[in-house]
């Protein structure tokens, strides 16, 4: 078993209409397509880019 947690990230709202910044930030968490969901380790960078997007994203822990 892995000691590393994750964190489930699922894109639910468009980027489109959003900055520029909030575009590249979900393309930095590896979300193209609505419902799109990725598995990401609990870091302080994520969870930075996680606050950043938190009304186009849902998470599960």
């Amino acid at each position: 078993m892995s000691d590393k947690k994750t964190l489930k990230v699922t894109l639910v709202r468009s980027p489109i209409g959003t900055r520029g910044s909030h575009r590249d930030t979900v393309l930095g968490l590896g979300l193209k397509k609505i419902n799109q969901t990725r598995e990401l380790e609990d870091t302080p960078a994520v969870r930075g880019m996680i606050t950043k997007v938190s009304y186009l994203v849902k998470v599960e822990g």
